[in-house]
């Protein structure tokens, strides 16, 4: 993309809005952000918290997960389906049994 097409990362708004308010960037949360028709300019939405503890018990989780490391995903995808097609035909605790080690009973 053209520099004037990039949109502005949420790294950097928390970087720039940190040295604003004299605060560090982990307890800043940005979102919902949108650019504005033409590009150049962007408006969204951040909230800044007293401490990581605060955030932690306010902010959802899945707003959380954004700025957390990405997790790999743990098997392949076949393995990934296999086990959510098995899972439909039990119920209860069984599920869970499921995805651990132990199979067909043993």
């Amino acid at each position: 993309k053209r520099w004037y097409q990039r949109r502005v990362r949420e790294e950097d708004v928390k970087e720039k809005l940190a040295t604003m308010y004299r605060t560090t960037a982990d307890v800043i949360m940005p979102f919902g952000f949108r650019t504005d028709f033409g590009g150049g300019r962007s408006t969204g939405f951040a909230l800044i918290y007293d401490n990581v503890d605060a955030m932690k018990k306010i902010e959802p989780k899945y707003r959380l997960a954004r700025f957390q490391p990405k997790l790999d995903k743990t098997g392949g995808r076949r393995q990934r389906k296999e086990l959510k097609n098995r899972k439909k035909k039990v119920t209860g605790k069984k599920k869970s049994e499921l995805g651990s080690c132990r199979r067909n009973g043993k």
